[in-house]
């Protein structure tokens, strides 16, 4: 089963509920090398998922002190394409390694998505 980082949407139960038709139970972790800003949705599905126009997303940076604060969760692989529906196209699902060491798929600006 894959792991997937979220520091957003994905962490919030009506999103969880709606997106995977239950509530994930994850921990807590860091993405290293990223910064975080907002990002205009102006998918209506998207928005009535979230209840918000705005979503958190995040840039790759390359510098380590930079830390984005997030949840866990193991998921399945049907799960993880449930995931893929629910991003934008601003997103891009990228695999990355956690402070923890742990390997995991997240959710990037895709215009800044590191080479992997």
């Amino acid at each position: 089963m894959p792991f997937l980082f979220s520091y957003g949407t994905l962490q919030q139960e009506d999103v969880q509920l709606s997106t995977f038709g239950r509530r994930l139970a994850g921990w807590p972790d860091q993405l290293e090398n990223f910064e975080q800003s907002l990002v205009l949705i102006e998918d209506e599905d998207v928005i009535a998922k979230s209840g918000k126009t705005q979503h958190p997303i995040v840039k790759f940076t390359g510098l380590r002190s930079d830390r984005i604060d997030g949840t866990v969760f193991e998921i399945a692989d049907v799960e993880l394409a449930a995931a893929d529906e629910y991003e934008v196209a601003a997103y891009k699902r990228i695999a990355v390694v956690l402070a923890s060491g742990l390997d995991a798929w997240v959710y990037v600006d895709a215009r800044y998505a590191p080479d992997r």
